[in-house]
């Protein structure tokens, strides 16, 4: 709701970062560490995501040869070994309740990832899956510093403040939508539940949830103020997030899949 005002119906997903919208940046992270079996999981703007792929132009982000005014031969491809499931989830589901819903797509992978889809990093994605496998958890997630301008206030009881910190000299983290998940996760899930809410609370008692810590950069896409952040930052040819233009990573390969969510 906070970014509609300037989307409007296109879904938030499907808002530009640059020239193509910013799960396509997603998407493009992920194939660069090796998953390119993408689950999306639609709700509002579904029609939007549909046809974006449907008629997706390879022209626009790739180098090509026009001979003949019509006859296109492309020198790169953005999406040739991709495999999108597309599948509708529900206007009003909450997150869980969307992963609930794409489980059977999932068929026999003991881990998979999940998506937000509204956020961009340039987390190593390989130590992430190597983290979260090596620890066995149920659901681990990136955790990252806040990126607001807060402080936090100490104060006693009469209300006399004995100290005042910036938020992000406190230590604290928050959940940034990026996940390793088990498919022990849906044993925590109940119809209705927000996945990290009562579910999230159930696997921290159980000892089953993780986080992995990440210091480097990392962005969500809340506002239109953080999509012009972003645009900036492309334009600027310093996207930290575009790592499939660096060097190429020794990935361990395929895990599972990858479940990107209409969540706005």
């Amino acid at each position: 709701m906070r970014i509609r005002d300037h989307s409007g119906p296109i879904p938030k997903p499907m808002v530009k970062v640059g020239y193509r919208p910013i799960i396509w940046h997603l998407m493009k992270y992920y194939a660069h560490y090796g998953h390119t079996d993408f689950i999306l999981c639609l709700g509002h703007g579904a029609e939007y995501v549909k046809r974006y792929f449907v008629d997706y132009d390879e022209t626009v982000s790739n180098n090509f040869v026009l001979t003949g005014g019509s006859d296109v031969e492309l020198l790169q491809s953005d999406i040739h070994d991709w495999r999108i499931t597309f599948v509708d989830t529900g206007l009003t589901s909450v997150i869980g309740e969307r992963l609930q819903a794409v489980r059977p797509f999932l068929e026999d992978d003991e881990w998979f990832l999940a998506n937000y889809a509204d956020g961009l990093t340039d987390a190593p994605l390989d130590e992430m899956i190597g983290f979260a496998t090596a620890n066995n958890r149920a659901a681990s997630f990136i955790g990252v510093a806040p990126n607001y301008t807060s402080h936090v206030v100490q104060a006693t009881d009469d209300g006399e403040v004995t100290g005042v910190r910036h938020v992000t000299d406190v230590g604290l983290r928050i959940n940034g939508g990026f996940f390793v998940l088990n498919q022990r996760v849906f044993d925590y899930m109940r119809f209705g539940e927000d996945l990290m809410a009562a579910p999230a609370e159930r696997m921290a008692e159980a000892s089953d949830l993780g986080m992995y810590r990440h210091d480097g950069f990392w962005a969500c896409m809340d506002t239109f103020k953080e999509k012009r952040l972003l645009d900036d930052i492309l334009k600027e040819g310093t996207a930290p997030w575009v790592v499939w233009d660096e060097a190429q990573v020794e990935g361990d390969g395929h895990l599972g899949r990858a479940a990107l969510a209409d969540f706005a």
